[in-house]
């Protein structure tokens, strides 16, 4: 396939490359035939790698049967999936999206519909964190800590402060009474792959429940098992009062959710919020499959098998390449590794090798491969690295 104009027909906001038109397993498939094992699996998407037969056929079953009707009327596979996603969630109750981004949304949006029915005069503020990023729509931009993101679509939804992730005294400095809540990922994804430290949550958590704050935690990439856990909050032993979630909630279809504890979810009311696609038959038996399949195939003992073995090859490249590897940090298999040289180099070079990487950053190479990777596939994807960090 010819991409020498397909920019001609897009709004340039991707650097693209390469033409993929099929996966199979942890593989994908470009136009000329050629193979590349994928640590990326669509940014932290398919989980259950490509062309699982269990998926597939569930999604044909339910193709066959109703692919959308509006939310003024209730499906089988919506009513299953709010089933199964508040069970693995422990929240409560569940409205249904179509991206990460409309999550983050909602949860704001539910945030302040609170703090109002305490008090109509509250002004909502909300505390997010330096470089974090929950997405690229308005509400979204606005809580995101990175400034060049923010910059160009000013003024965006204010009464937002930012405080430093994994200082619990920044956080404390910036209340007042007008503060409804606190947004933050458990694992920052794109600020450098950095998972927060169990103190601090902890302390969160206290300070939160002490001062009736919100804790939003956005779990869009850290969810859905990548950290060995549903959700990367358990691994701190605290619950958040609503959280996000999409990418590998789909696993390809798209799909995203927010979440709540029952009297916060109540605070929500007919006419409050909407979405026309927002959990459609097709989507949320998406959804459904992906629960029982990570249920029957033990998708979190998997992680939890083969998220060590990737990480201890990682720090034997980083132990073989020290001046270029400055660390190696993350939880499960949401992995970075920060170079002293630009990820991007690395990114381009891996993929001219049959590698699937992803960056994080100016300088971090993020691993987030499909759940059902092997460690041979690791081993491939680290003999690929060495020969290109032995270059250097």
């Amino acid at each position: 396939m010819d991409i020498n104009n397909a920019d001609e027909y897009f709004i340039h906001t991707y650097n693209r490359s390469t033409v993929f038109t099929k996966g199979e397993d942890v593989y994908l498939f470009d136009d000329k035939g050629n193979k590349y094992l994928d640590m990326g699996a669509g940014i932290a998407v398919s989980a259950l790698g490509y062309s699982n037969e269990e998926y597939k056929n569930g999604l044909k079953d339910q193709i066959d049967k109703l692919i959308h009707v509006s939310n003024l009327y209730y499906t089988e596979p919506q009513i299953k999936a709010a089933k199964y996603f508040t069970e693995a969630s422990g929240m409560d109750k569940v409205f249904f999206t179509n991206s990460g981004a409309e999550a983050i949304e909602g949860a704001i949006k539910l945030a302040r519909k609170y703090a109002y029915l305490k008090n109509k005069d509250s002004k909502g503020e909300i505390i997010a964190m330096n470089h974090s990023f929950h997405g690229r729509t308005m509400g979204a931009l606005s809580v995101t800590g990175t400034k060049h993101y923010r910059d160009p679509f000013e003024p965006l939804i204010g009464g937002v402060s930012f405080a430093e992730y994994n200082d619990i005294d920044s956080i404390k400095a910036l209340i007042t009474p007008d503060t409804c809540a606190v947004i933050l990922e458990t694992l920052q994804g794109e600020g450098g792959i950095h998972p927060a430290d169990k103190e601090f949550m902890t302390k969160l958590r206290e300070l939160c429940t002490e001062k009736d704050i919100l804790l939003i935690l956005d779990e869009i990439q850290c969810g859905m098992g990548r950290t060995g856990k549903m959700f990367a909050y358990e691994n701190y032993g605290i619950k958040p009062d609503i959280m996000t979630s999409a990418k590998a909630l789909g696993c390809g279809v798209p799909i995203g959710a927010f979440a709540a504890r029952k009297d916060v979810a109540d605070a929500m009311c007919v006419g409050d919020h909407g979405s026309t696609y927002g959990g459609n038959p097709l989507a949320t038996a998406a959804a459904c499959k992906v629960f029982e399949i990570f249920k029957e195939k033990d998708i979190l003992g998997h992680v939890n098998e083969v998220a060590p073995y990737l990480k201890n090859k990682l720090i034997e490249l980083q132990e073989k390449y020290p001046d270029i590897i400055k660390d190696v940090r993350g939880i499960g298999l949401m992995l970075g590794t920060e170079l002293s040289i630009p990820a991007g180099e690395i990114v381009s070079e891996a993929l001219d090798n049959g590698l699937v990487l992803i960056s994080a950053g100016t300088n971090i190479i993020r691993f987030v491969p499909p759940l059902i990777i092997e460690k041979e596939h690791i081993d491939t994807a680290v003999s690929i690295l060495d020969k290109i960090f032995a270059s250097k």
